[in-house]
């Protein structure tokens, strides 16, 4: 398989890192119907897990089963599919090499409120699954953060020696960020350059909102040429806060949506420059063929 010209790009921005890491990011980079473009578009169905079978699925029955999720990021024809351990393992072996897979590895549960999230898989589950990389979630501004932090570096130094890369989910949360600041655009910023520093080869942050959670940068940014009224101008700055542009940051779905709102995010995502999406609930909790219908929308807007 011959990279893109925009894959060997990307590529040539991890320096120091081994053949096995670009391999595996090369594989997800060159996969599906956005495969060689530079943009992802990842399915993530760690829901069920973070927030009740129920709550996730009832609206839509057949996601129950683990199964239903590997056809929906195979048929759609997606970058990849990220689970936590129970639902990678339902499919690992009847789906091997249909779909580049990461393993999930720490989650949260909505039993309780603590900001932090316990550990449910490994490295080497990830490996024995086939997976092409590993996922961490961190929580800056939590009472845990280092905690999660140092769990992360831990965890992603073992993967990098097996040649798996590390996606890291950095949402903010607790301490002193208020609920609307988990969004700001400063925070979600903060969060994507710790992400980076951190040494994550694929950063997952939120969509950033026009608040400013620190008052103090209020000024700044007032002060900045950018227009950050418009979303992919801060778009732009997230990726800009990733190292100047040179690590690749996909955006979350987010809440359940409707489909105009969400295509209308996606077209600002992709005129900001950012790598992509990774959305879950706002497809497989619409039926099969109209998530599948969605999900080629949103390839074909990343197309452009």
């Amino acid at each position: 398989m011959a990279y893109t010209n925009k894959v060997i790009e990307i590529l040539k921005n991890y320096e120091n890192t081994n053949a096995g890491i670009k391999a595996n990011l090369g594989r997800i980079l060159m996969h599906g119907d956005l495969g060689g473009t530079g943009k992802l578009v990842i399915l993530p169905v760690d829901q069920g897990h973070e927030h009740g079978p129920d709550k996730s699925f009832l609206v839509n029955p057949p996601a129950y089963d683990p199964e239903y999720h590997y056809k929906l990021a195979i048929e759609a024809k997606l970058s990849a599919y990220a689970a936590p351990y129970g639902f990678l393992e339902a499919g690992s072996e009847t789906f091997a090499g249909q779909i580049p897979t990461i393993l999930k590895i720490n989650s949260s549960n909505s039993l309780n409120d603590q900001k932090y999230q316990s550990l449910n898989g490994s490295v080497k589950d990830a490996l024995r699954l086939g997976c092409s990389a590993i996922g961490f979630t961190i929580y800056p501004g939590s009472e845990y953060q280092y905690d999660m932090i140092e769990e992360f570096r831990e965890i992603s130094f073992e993967a990098s020696q097996f040649g798996l890369p590390s996606v890291l989910w950095s949402y903010p949360r607790g301490g002193n960020i208020s609920k609307e600041g988990e969004t700001s655009l400063d925070i979600i910023s903060y969060a994507a350059h710790i992400a980076a520093q951190l040494g994550a080869h694929i950063i997952k942050v939120k969509p950033p909102s026009i608040n400013i959670e620190n008052k103090d940068l209020k000024k700044t940014y007032d002060n900045n040429k950018d227009d950050f009224s418009h979303l992919a101008n801060r778009i732009s700055h997230i990726k800009k806060c990733a190292f100047n542009h040179k690590r690749i940051v996909v955006f979350s779905g987010g809440n359940s949506k409707n489909t105009d709102e969400l295509l209308n995010e996606i077209k600002e995502i992709n005129l900001g420059g950012g790598n992509g999406s990774i959305i879950g609930r706002n497809t497989f909790q619409r039926p099969k063929q109209e998530a599948i219908s969605l999900l080629k929308k949103i390839i074909e807007i990343y197309k452009k």
